[in-house]
């Protein structure tokens, strides 16, 4: 005999059980490298899966601030990180409005450039790119790395921002006019605040994109005083000589805080975003 409710929750049983496998499969690297952080020794492949609390080590994260220059790397990757952030994103709306929003000579063919320029990867121009800074005296400094860092980004977050903008009803705009708003007064009075979601998005984005990378620091960062922390990180643990690679864990452990707090306060931003925009609608 049919029964609905049972159905119901046999239906509910099995997604919620997904649910809870999928998030236990994303989360166990995260929980294996902490539990890396506090193992005794140089090693991983030593972690116990559920070790004892009494046997933690913290000595690892005392390691990182006494026995190397963690704190130099982890200023330097906050302040590029930031600053990529403002940049690209400041950027990238006001490019990815005008891309949307306004009628110039050359808007075709300046979409196309960007479409363009996103097949190619970044590394491809390292040569170039390298020659320029070298050129500019921009070499080892951290205004090169972040204007490159820039560049890159802002062609994206155009993207994204145009794509953005273009599903907004031009309704808006034109009911503003009528009021008698100017163009800047309907980007930052409207446009703006029910962009909030996609400035959220490329804002984390540009964040984590500029934290993360590796190669390009390599390329133009040769200083150690200049290091970001994938590159000092990394130093823990190339060569045959170094091996740290519970002090290396214990490191990206602490580099992950800034990013899951930048991640929860920009959650309540696009859900604030979001909302302003269906009361706007």
């Amino acid at each position: 005999m049919y029964n609905p409710k049972l159905q119901r929750f046999v239906n509910q049983f099995i997604v919620y059980s997904i649910l809870v496998a999928l998030v236990l499969i994303c989360l166990f690297p995260v929980y294996f490298v902490f539990i890396g952080s506090v193992n005794p020794g140089q090693s991983l492949h030593s972690s116990k899966i559920f070790p004892s609390i009494a046997d933690w080590n913290w000595g690892h994260y005392r390691a990182l601030f006494e026995e190397h220059d963690y704190v130099t790397w982890y200023k330097n990757t906050i302040i590029i990180a930031v600053s990529n952030m403002v940049i690209s994103t400041v950027f990238g709306v006001l490019s990815g409005y005008a891309f949307s929003r306004l009628n110039f000579k050359g808007k075709r063919q300046g979409l196309m450039a960007i479409i363009i320029l996103q097949m190619f990867p970044t590394i491809m121009g390292m040569t170039a790119i390298y020659t320029l800074l070298g050129a500019l005296n921009l070499l080892d400094t951290h205004l090169g790395y972040i204007l490159v860092l820039s560049a890159g980004s802002v062609a994206f977050n155009t993207w994204i921002v145009k794509g953005f903008f273009d599903g907004i009803p031009g309704s808006l705009e034109e009911a503003a006019r009528i009021d008698g708003a100017s163009n800047a007064k309907i980007f930052l009075k409207i446009m703006l605040p029910l962009a909030t979601p996609i400035i959220a998005f490329v804002s984390f984005n540009s964040f984590i994109g500029a934290s993360m990378d590796f190669i390009m620091a390599e390329v133009i960062l040769r200083s150690s005083s200049n290091w970001t922390l994938a590159q000092g990180l990394f130093t823990l643990v190339s060569g045959q000589a170094n091996n740290n690679f519970t002090v290396f864990a214990a490191g990206a452990v602490l580099i992950s805080i800034p990013l899951m707090v930048l991640f929860f306060v920009f959650q309540r931003y696009i859900v604030e975003g979001m909302t302003a925009g269906a009361e706007k609608g």
